[in-house]
C-alpha cells in the first residue's frame, strides 16, 4: 500500500484580523447620503447654468508704431525706438453667448475682470451680430475722426464737408436742421473744415443765436440757432457727419478690434510717424481714449482691465482720459504710470515728456 500523504490545512484567522461587519444602513443615514448627492449635483448644475451677466477681461494691445498698423502715402514719415500701445476690453458673455456661474464667479474673484450685468454693457434689444456691426462701424469713424485730429494738430487744412446727421432734443437746432443739411457758413463766414466751425463757436458764448449758412438740397437757407451751454462752450445741438479729404492718405490696418476707444492713440501714431521727433524715443506707452475731430480725448469704458492688458504687455505708462479718472484711482497695477490727458495737445506734450525722461512731472488721475 502506497503512504497517503495529508495536505495541511490552513490556520484558522486570529478573530482580530477579521473584517469589521458593516454598520446597518438606517434611515437617518440613507436621507443624509441622498441629500448630499442631490447637493453636489445642484452645485455642479449651477456652475453652467447660464447667467444674465457679461465680464470684462484685459484684452490684446497693439503698437500703432508697429509698421504695418498705420501707413501713409503722399507725406514723409520716420521711424520710432519706442512703442505707443492702444489698449482693448475682451468681453465674455452677452446675447446668445450667456456666461456661466461658474465663469461669474471666476470673474468675482480675479482683480483684473469685472462682472456686470448684460444690459450694463448690451443694449437689450440688441444681437451680438448687430453689436459687432456697431462696434465696426464705430472702429472706422474713430479712424476719421483720429486722422483729422492728428493733421490739424500738425496744422494741416483738412476740408471737410459738413453733413448733418440729426439734432438733438430739446436744442436751438432741434426743428430747425434737417438729416442730410450741409453747414456752408458760420455767422457770414465759409466753412471749410471742421475746425472752422469749432473755432467759431469757441467765440460763441452759451446762450447766443448764430446764423447757420445751410444747403437743404437745392437751396441755400440761413437759419438762426440759439446756443446752448455745455460747460463753458457753446454748443448747436447738431450731430454732425463730416466727409473729409485728407491732404495726406492715411490708412489703418486693424483685425478683431472695433469700437471708438483707440482714437487717441491712433492719433498720437500719425503724429508720431509723420514728425522727425522720436516723440516715444524707447519708452513703452498705452492707453486709451475717444477722439473727436477737433481733438478732444473723450471718456471710454473698461479703463481698469485696460490699465492691466497696458503692464502686461511691457508698458509703464499709461495715457488716461481726464473723464476716466475716478475709475483709475486705487485700480493701477504696480509698475505702471498714469497721465491724465483732456486733449490731443496735451496728449503728444505728454508722449514727448515721457520721451525725454520728465514723465513724473506729468499730471495724473490721484
Amino acid at each position: 500500500m502506497r503512504d497517503r500523504q495529508s495536505t495541511p490545512q490552513p490556520e484558522p484567522a486570529p478573530f482580530e484580523d477579521l473584517p469589521p461587519e458593516a454598520a446597518p444602513i438606517t434611515r437617518r443615514t440613507m436621507t443624509l447620503g441622498v441629500s448630499m448627492l442631490v447637493t453636489a449635483i445642484l452645485a455642479a448644475l449651477a456652475l453652467v447654468v447660464p447667467t444674465p451677466y457679461a465680464m470684462r477681461s484685459p484684452g490684446p494691445t497693439e503698437d500703432t508704431l508697429a509698421q504695418d498698423l498705420i501707413q501713409i502715402e503722399g507725406a514723409r514719415t520716420y521711424e520710432s525706438t519706442g512703442e505707443l500701445r492702444l489698449t482693448t476690453v475682451s468681453v465674455l458673455g452677452g446675447p446668445g453667448y450667456p456666461m456661466t456661474a461658474g465663469q461669474v464667479i471666476q470673474g468675482w474673484l480675479d482683480p483684473r475682470r469685472s462682472v456686470l450685468p448684460v444690459e450694463a454693457i448690451f443694449p437689450e434689444t440688441t444681437t451680438q451680430e448687430e453689436q459687432q456691426e456697431v462696434s465696426q462701424a464705430e472702429m472706422v469713424s474713430s479712424q476719421e475722426s483720429a486722422t483729422a485730429a492728428a493733421l490739424t494738430e500738425l496744422n494741416y487744412d483738412v476740408p471737410a464737408v459738413l453733413d448733418v446727421a440729426g439734432t438733438e432734443e430739446g436744442s436751438g437746432a432741434a426743428g430747425l436742421l434737417e438729416e442730410g443739411d450741409v453747414i456752408t457758413e458760420f455767422q457770414g463766414e465759409p466753412v471749410g473744415t471742421y475746425a472752422d466751425l469749432i473755432d467759431g463757436l469757441a467765440a460763441t458764448e452759451p446762450g447766443d443765436t448764430v446764423t447757420l449758412g445751410v444747403r437743404r438740397g437745392d437751396r441755400t437757407l440761413d437759419v438762426d440757432i440759439t446756443t446752448t451751454g455745455n460747460g463753458e462752450r457753446a454748443v448747436l445741438g447738431v450731430f454732425i457727419d463730416p466727409r473729409y479729404d485728407f491732404p495726406v492718405d492715411v490708412s489703418i490696418e486693424i483685425e478683431n478690434i472695433g469700437g471708438p476707444s483707440a482714437g487717441t492713440m491712433f492719433a498720437l501714431g500719425i503724429i508720431d510717424k509723420l514728425t522727425a521727433e522720436d516723440e516715444a524715443n524707447g519708452q513703452v506707452i498705452a492707453g486709451t481714449g475717444t477722439m473727436s475731430p477737433e481733438g478732444t480725448v473723450g471718456p471710454i469704458g473698461g479703463i481698469e482691465q485696460k490699465l492691466y492688458g497696458a503692464v502686461r504687455d511691457g508698458a509703464t505708462w499709461f495715457l488716461a482720459p481726464a473723464d476716466n479718472c475716478d475709475q483709475v484711482v486705487g485700480n493701477v497695477p504696480d509698475g505702471l504710470h498714469v497721465a491724465r490727458v483732456s486733449t490731443l495737445a496735451e496728449a503728444r506734450a505728454a508722449v514727448e515728456q515721457i520721451g525725454r525722461g520728465h514723465g513724473a512731472d506729468l499730471p495724473t488721475c490721484s
